[in-house]
């Protein structure tokens, strides 16, 4: 996981569209970047669901939300449009960002040991500096919790 103070890593990658976006569009607005394992599963549709459902809080407070995960440009579009995503969900299938943004790790699953995404979430400031890094967040608390870190 990378360090709060320093400079979060740009990335161009497609989003649900197939549209090409960077960190560096963002620049002068906070970035609420999280990095989930899967789309369509239990807890990664919790996190999103209420990461759309607080999008406008978001927003009034000069941040956008954007999700990364290693699914495809279709995978995230069914996603977005199953569920009503009101932000980007970017592609990474090459999982060069993920692992820029060092949250590919070894995982313990049911006592089985693999490699896969830890859901992580970084708050980026209007420069493009980590102000916050939280690692092994709860799907369905991190949206709120990054909304009262917002706040603070």
């Amino acid at each position: 996981m990378l360090n709060a103070g320093t400079k979060a890593p740009d990335f161009s990658l497609p989003d649900q569209n197939g549209k090409i976006r960077s960190l560096s569009e963002f620049k002068g607005q906070k970035v609420i970047l999280y990095f989930y394992p899967k789309d369509m599963t239990s807890g990664c549709t919790k996190q999103a669901c209420a990461f759309g459902e607080l999008y406008p809080q978001f927003q009034e407070k000069g941040a956008v939300v954007i999700g990364v995960s290693k699914d495809t440009v279709a995978s995230h579009k069914r996603f977005e449009e199953k569920y009503g995503l009101p932000f980007p969900l970017l592609s990474d299938t090459e999982k060069s960002v993920i692992q820029s943004y060092d949250v590919w790790k070894e995982k313990k699953t049911a006592g089985k040991v693999s490699m896969g995404v830890v859901r992580t979430t970084y708050l980026i400031d209007e420069n493009g500096i980590i102000i916050k890094a939280l690692e092994k967040v709860k799907a369905a608390d991190n949206p709120a919790q990054m909304l009262e870190i917002l706040k603070e």
